[in-house]
């Protein structure tokens, strides 16, 4: 081959401005730069890709032996083939308008081009646009599966690659080919979607037998505006352009570089293979490259012609077989060593430290409380199933528990068909850890309640101190959170479910805004808590928009895309039941306690209700403390929450005023949220109506107020005064201890309204028939005190938590299923009616059960029960199996049809409704699921959230 520097070296120049970045200011540089090369270029040729007239005047005043101007959307490899008919020389410099090199870049790259007669092309050392010290490009290299891979991106220029030299391809940008080479080759791909243009050269040309080289001592400046090769990731925009190209190019040159055999299984593999690595992405936390991904495969796959016209100039020219290549192929250690960051880098100043679980005394204060949890509840340990208050038994089987969570069917009412309430999602999820008794899931969650709150507030209490003390104190005062403490003695699984996920929705919603991972957590949390507490949900989206606004405002949008994703697994598992209730005109029913509808004991909607609420205590009786001291004077029991308010308050006059006046914002939310649940009433049971717990708000509140405690106690006191601060942390301690007391004391006194449960809420031979076949009808007659009968229809072996309903228990106006079972019952009752048993046994019901009326019985119910006795005992239609502990048992004699079936269009809903949904969900867990480089991620960022006023223990 002819020696280059002796022939001419035509320069091609590609412009094209993408709308930001400053086309000519940068084309004026790189022209002035061509124009002070030692090494001048013998000829110029301007591909002018759109512009303005400015540009346009620049570009012609520049010398060039020609302007060819082409439409804005052209590509750098449509480009240049535009210029290729020009061509006059020896060798192409291909060029772009932010590509301004050094004086010497030129005679270098012709100069390592003369030397080696075998070197298809030469490639500069790439370098950043306002600072040279930073390579941005030195030869890029390929996996045995064809990702690309740069040698070096993004380091600091201290020579350490300057010794390499054969490399697989490189960055197209300022490369120097030979004219012949640039013939055989046909130029660049134009289906590689302006990616791996260099790489795609250099295989082709390795494959054609010649090589390829860089010359590091030639340097060329780029600002990366995207016209050739990739832009600068600078913005969201960019990165999803970035992340199309890439693969798009990856599964292109997959296709070209098969072997046709091949080449109809790769194309079959793409749509799965955009499947599988959405997974991938998800799990790797780049929920951001899933569009890009699935647009690349599907541009894939209809780029037929082009594949196959890349295919055809590949065959043209290769006479090397691909095993030559092998030795220049990134190996795994390879990619790892370049990929693997430094995984102890401090971020802003910041290095986390150890998190301290077992020497800063956190495991003792979770052994602490299972020992507190069983001294106070040691029944327990015996207690097959739990009972009492809101609780019911659990489903039999995993298959009953996940078929309460869908939508279908319920297992109360008539023929109730609709969703279900998000609530037995979570039920069913408590009931599959214990799959082989699932009744035994909620015993065990009695148990460890204590210990399971105070892991969850101190692992709360790392977001907000370093001190073990403070930490210990917060999963302490926590646990003994009297809303807390009152739930569990009374039988409410929701507000115990609520006040145990609480924490961790504030470990991982407080990071949501800086993490996928902790954005998929709380996403999970959320939707758990708002399904157990929908009262919850005004106040947490109020939290949630003011995330949103900090993140626009102070992290200029960095990080809202994760917080958006948060509710987008409660607004998935809540829609079916919230668009019923919208076509129901039932939309207040939306914020009813889900679960069994209870009447139990809490504070009024009056002013010295709300007092206690204040206070932090949802029950008229003090939290106990009116039943334990009976005679004694009380007053002063309220004032127990004194010391944790005060502290609370002053957090904002801290030096992380901040944090402190977050918190108090949280409080307010969850008083406010008590303070209208307790004068709301949406739900019903039987004839009465029960307000909404207010429990719920107080938890949240008790989170916020906590967790100002813990800010002013970090931040408000010098570090010379740790004594006070000792002292001020164990007269919280005692007095919410103190409070605790009756709560603590109540099982072994009697006053607690959890009991040994029954394994059904039916009659055992009900319940035997029930356990196998789940469409089993009983009508449940329970006589009222004030006159009447309630009726309620239930399938199946018992009354379950999660089978319950609100589209029952809030509903204010009779159906036409209400009003058939009301005349059905009155005809019951009454000896009017003979063929109402026929009736029953049509619609599917076999059995009747006149329950117990609520005791003391009164005489309007004692009379309405004994006529009811006296009338189904004359219908010989009925067989009385006798009386039982749940009540009065008839079993029909004829034939019982079959239970009316599910319509085929809800059969069809509700799949879908359930695919919908457990795609939200899958999505979730796969971001949640922590990985080495989320777990590397996250140790560069401190683990305290908020202004740091010291870090310490």
């Amino acid at each position: 081959m002819p020696a280059v520097s002796s022939h001419r070296v035509h320069a091609v120049l590609v412009v094209r401005p993408d709308g930001r970045a400053p086309a000519a200011f940068h084309l004026k540089r790189t022209l002035a730069a061509l124009a002070e090369q030692t090494r001048r270029v013998d000829a110029l040729t301007i591909v002018l890709c759109g512009g303005d007239e400015h540009l346009t005047d620049i570009a012609e005043a520049a010398g060039a032996e020609s302007v060819v101007r082409a439409p804005a959307s052209t590509g750098f490899a449509a480009a240049t083939a535009l210029a290729s008919p020009r061509l006059d020389g020896d060798a192409v410099w291909l060029l772009a308008q932010d590509t301004a090199p050094e004086p010497d870049a030129l005679a270098r790259l012709a100069g390592a081009l003369e030397l080696s007669p075998s070197v298809a092309y030469v490639a500069p050392k790439l370098v950043r646009w306002d600072d040279r010290s930073e390579i941005v490009s030195l030869g890029v290299g390929m996996t045995r599966l064809g990702r690309a891979v740069g040698i070096a991106e993004g380091e600091f220029d201290q020579g350490q690659h300057d010794g390499r030299e054969d490399v697989l391809g490189a960055d197209v940008r300022g490369s120097l080919i030979r004219a012949e080479t640039w013939s055989a080759l046909r130029g660049l791909d134009r289906g590689l979607s302006g990616a791996d243009e260099g790489l795609d050269l250099g295989l082709r040309a390795r494959l054609s037998g010649a090589r390829v080289t860089l010359v590091p001592g030639a340097l060329v400046a780029v600002a990366g505006d995207g016209v050739a090769s990739l832009p600068a990731p600078t913005t969201p925009q960019r990165r999803r352009r970035i992340a199309y190209a890439e693969r798009a190019a990856q599964l292109h040159r997959r296709l070209v570089y098969a072997p046709a055999l091949a080449v109809p299984l790769h194309w079959l593999s793409l749509l799965p293979l955009a499947l599988w690595r959405t997974v991938v992405d998800l799990v790797r936390k780049e929920p951001s490259r899933i569009g890009p991904e699935w647009a690349a495969a599907v541009v894939t796959m209809v780029r037929l012609v082009s594949i196959a016209r890349a295919r055809r100039r590949l065959a043209f020219t290769k006479i090397v077989p691909w095993a030559q290549l092998a030795p220049l192929r990134t190996t795994r250690t390879e990619l790892r060593e370049r990929l693997d960051d430094e995984p102890d880098a401090p971020v802003g100043g910041h290095r986390r430290g150890d998190l301290r679980f077992f020497s800063g005394g956190g495991a003792w204060l979770v052994l602490g409380a299972l020992v507190v949890s069983i001294a106070a509840f040691p029944a327990l340990l015996a207690w097959p199933v739990i009972g009492g208050g809101a609780l019911q038994p659990l489903a039999t089987t995993v298959g009953g528990l996940w078929n309460d969570a869908a939508f279908g069917q319920r297992a109360l009412g008539l023929d109730t068909v609709g969703p279900a309430d998000p609530f037995a999602t979570v039920i069913a999820v408590l009931g599959s850890v214990a799959a082989w008794e699932p009744s035994r899931a909620l015993v065990g969650l009695w148990i460890l309640a204590l210990p399971l709150a105070s892991l969850g507030g101190w692992f709360a209490a790392t977001r907000i101190t370093e001190r073990s003390l403070l930490r210990l104190l917060g999963g302490a005062v926590w646990a003994l959170a009297p809303t807390f403490l009152v739930a569990l003695t009374q039988g409410r699984p929701t507000a115990v479910l609520v006040h145990l996920l609480l924490p961790w929705l504030f470990v991982a919603g407080s990071v949501a805004h800086r993490s996928w991972a902790g954005a998929g957590v709380a996403s999970l949390v959320l939707a758990a808590v708002i399904a157990s507490a929908p009262s919850l949900a005004p106040a947490l989206v109020v939290l949630w928009v003011g995330a949103i606004v900090l993140a626009v405002v102070l992290r200029a949008g960095r990080g809202v895309a994760r917080l958006i994703w948060t509710v987008i697994p409660s607004i998935a598992i809540a829609l079916p039941l919230a668009w019923n209730a919208v076509s129901n005109d039932r939309i207040w029913g939306l914020v009813a306690d889900p679960g069994v509808t209870w009447n139990g004991p809490q504070v009024g909607a009056d002013a010295a209700g709300r007092a206690l609420l204040a206070a932090g205590i949802p029950t008229s009786d003090l939290a106990g403390w009116t039943t334990m001291l009976p005679e004694g004077p009380t007053w002063w029991v309220p004032l127990l929450a004194a010391p944790l308010a005060l502290l609370a308050l002053a957090a904002p006059l801290t030096q992380r005023w901040a944090v402190g006046a977050a918190l108090l914002v949280v409080t307010a939310l969850g008083l406010g949220t008590a303070f209208v649940a307790v004068g709301v009433s949406v739900a019903f049971t039987q004839s009465i109506s029960v307000p909404v717990w207010p429990g719920a708000g107080l938890s949240l509140a008790w989170l916020g107020v906590l967790g100002g405690a813990l800010v002013a106690l970090d931040a408000g006191l010098a570090p010379r005064l740790a004594l006070a601060r000792g002292s001020a942390a164990l007269l919280v301690l005692a007095s919410i201890g103190l409070l605790a007391v009756p709560s603590l004391t109540a099982l072994s006194r009697g006053t607690a309204t959890i009991a040994n449960g029954p394994a059904s809420t039916l009659p055992a031979f009900v319940a035997a028939r029930g356990r196998d076949d789940l469409d089993v009808g009983t009508i449940v007659l329970t006589p009222q005190a004030a006159a009447g009968v309630a009726t309620r229809v239930v399938w199946g072996a018992s009354e379950t938590i999660g089978g319950q309903t609100t589209l029952l228990s809030t509903r204010t106006e009779a159906s036409a299923q209400d009003r058939e079972i009301a005349e059905i019952a009155a005809d019951l009752v009454t000896s009017s009616a003979e063929d109402v048993v026929a009736e029953l046994a049509d619609m599917g019901v076999g059995f009747i059960l006149l329950a117990p009326s609520e005791q003391p019985e009164s005489d309007a119910a004692r009379a309405m029960r004994l006529s009811a006795t006296t009338a189904l005992n004359q219908r010989e239609a009925l067989d009385a199996v006798g009386d039982t502990a749940k009540g009065e048992l008839w079993r029909v004699i004829d034939e019982v049809s079959p239970r009316p079936a599910e319509p085929a269009s809800a059969a069809v809903l509700g799949r879908l409704i359930a695919a919908g949904q457990l795609i939200i969900v899958a999505v979730a867990l796969l971001l949640a699921l922590p990985t080495r480089a989320s777990r590397r991620e996250a140790r560069r960022t401190p683990r305290v959230v908020g202004p740091h006023w010291r870090e310490g223990r």
